[in-house]
């Protein structure tokens, strides 16, 4: 214990090390970019505007942003999640240093994110610090049927305590609720006695709220929200952004709107932490005509800043999580939530208007990795994603047809479909076999998206679009 006191950092020493001036904020992470520099030293991110919000059954006071630890940075400077090479400790410790002396309390990790090394990441940055200072949320990640049994969720439980260097979880979760159904659920939490276990051991003070992440199948939520006057959730986390509100669906079969999910839990009194706010970067990185519509809107507020405002903006999110990979990301955020400018009504119509756009050409939420490759029929899968997404971010489709510069856009486009994509290996000669789909990170519903893009290309080729 003497060892370990020595290392955490005084208050004044730790403003005094982040406030020392231009070098300082470059060991900090801001890069080469002067600019990001510059804004950095003249106080551009506030130390002391951060908006809280306090959870009615442990009277915490909570950071509206809440550190989300899914994505850490590695040694090759990519991001944990994706990226194969070490996370990048002296790197994470900079960030964590810098959202706490920023307001950030809320770290949210999981045994299984960034294979595995998340937990022990974040405990070797945040026991710098004093316990008191920062809350952390961790989960029972035991997915894998292997994993199942009494013992070895115990395991994995107690290893979180071991990684995170910590006598007490804040916020503990039942990791992805819904997925595999009300089997899994049986399964991982309520036929082991695992559920039963959890809440004694909020009995005990070892974890401080009880809660569960929902993904997936709308029985189960419902299931465990019938059992709140005997269980007592103290918080669910669901995932909430401005297209999900009333079109999830319409991004993937597979959720539910988080219209329904927030009033669900709203009308429980159940405070509501939200995942994916930017619905996995889409929302920061939209196409071009959409970026103009938003900064016509608010010239000086980054693409992202909006649909972090949209989360925040509902009274019942007591924190809003954001894997924050590399530092610009985090000073962006911070500026938008010290303080947060909540959204007006006219916003929130403003917004829904958006989604509207968005959803009628929806991109492809495909990141290249290949994993469909190769398809046994000769599809290049990837470059026809990548081609259409382009057409959509430069906004191919939201000019008239008549217009002289869509024609021009259309034939650039035609022209450049054949010469990235052979015409053999186009998405015209998908047969729907679906081996694809399986191997796709993103769940992408492959040859619906084929399909809907081939029509897509016979519509430009014909001038009906």
């Amino acid at each position: 214990m003497e060892k370990r006191d020595k290392r955490k950092i005084n208050r004044r020493d730790f403003f005094k090390k982040l406030g020392g001036g231009a070098a300082a904020i470059t060991l900090l992470g801001c890069g080469n970019n002067p600019q990001k520099i510059n804004k950095a030293v003249s106080g551009d991110v506030p130390t002391d505007k951060m908006t809280y919000r306090i959870n009615p059954s442990t009277k915490d006071r909570v950071s509206i942003l809440g550190y989300g630890c899914m994505r850490l940075p590695t040694i090759g400077s990519g991001s944990a999640r994706n990226d194969s090479s070490e996370i990048d400790q002296e790197m994470v410790n900079k960030l964590t240093d810098y959202a706490l002396a920023h307001g950030v309390n809320y770290f949210d990790t999981s045994p299984a994110y960034c294979k595995g090394h998340s937990e022990h990441a974040m405990g070797v940055a945040l026991s710098r610090h004093p316990r008191n200072s920062y809350l952390i949320a961790t989960k029972l990640s035991n997915f894998s049927p292997d994993t199942w049994s009494r013992k070895a969720s115990l395991a994995i439980y107690h290893n979180s305590f071991k990684e995170l260097q910590v006598d007490y979880i804040d916020y503990m979760l039942l990791h992805g609720i819904g997925m595999g159904g009300m089997e899994a659920l049986e399964g991982r939490y309520l036929k082991n006695g695992m559920l039963d276990f959890l809440i004694e051991e909020r009995k005990a003070g070892r974890i401080r709220n009880l809660g569960f992440s929902y993904h997936g199948d709308i029985k189960v939520f419902d299931y465990l929200l019938s059992r709140h006057d005997e269980i007592h959730w103290n918080f669910v986390q669901i995932q909430l952004n401005y297209l999900d509100w009333k079109h999830a669906k319409e991004v993937n079969s597979f959720n539910t709107n988080a219209e329904y999910l927030y009033e669900e839990l709203t009308k429980r009194n159940i405070p509501v932490v939200i995942m994916e706010p930017l619905l996995g970067g889409r929302l920061a990185n939209v196409p071009d005509h959409i970026v103009a519509r938003l900064k016509q809107r608010r010239p000086d507020d980054s693409v992202a800043s909006w649909a972090f405002r949209f989360a925040g903006s509902f009274k019942s999110v007591l924190t809003v999580l954001s894997g924050m990979t590399y530092m610009e990301h985090l000073q962006d955020n911070l500026r938008t939530y010290s303080p947060l400018t909540a959204l007006s009504e006219e916003d929130k119509a403003f917004l829904e208007k958006t989604a509207q756009l968005m959803l009628k050409y929806p991109t492809v939420p495909c990141n290249d990795c290949k994993y469909c490759m190769p398809c046994p029929y000769g599809i290049d899968i990837p470059a026809i994603l990548v081609h259409y997404n382009k057409c959509v971010n430069d906004g191919y489709v939201s000019q008239s047809s008549q217009d002289e510069n869509y024609r021009t856009a259309r034939r650039a486009f035609l022209i450049g479909y054949d010469r990235d994509v052979p015409k053999l290996r186009q998405a015209s000669h998908c047969i729907g076999c679906r081996q694809c789909v399986p191997h796709c990170p993103q769940s992408i519903n492959i040859p619906e998206e084929l399909h809907r893009i081939d029509h897509f290309v016979e519509q430009l080729k014909q001038g009906t679009l």
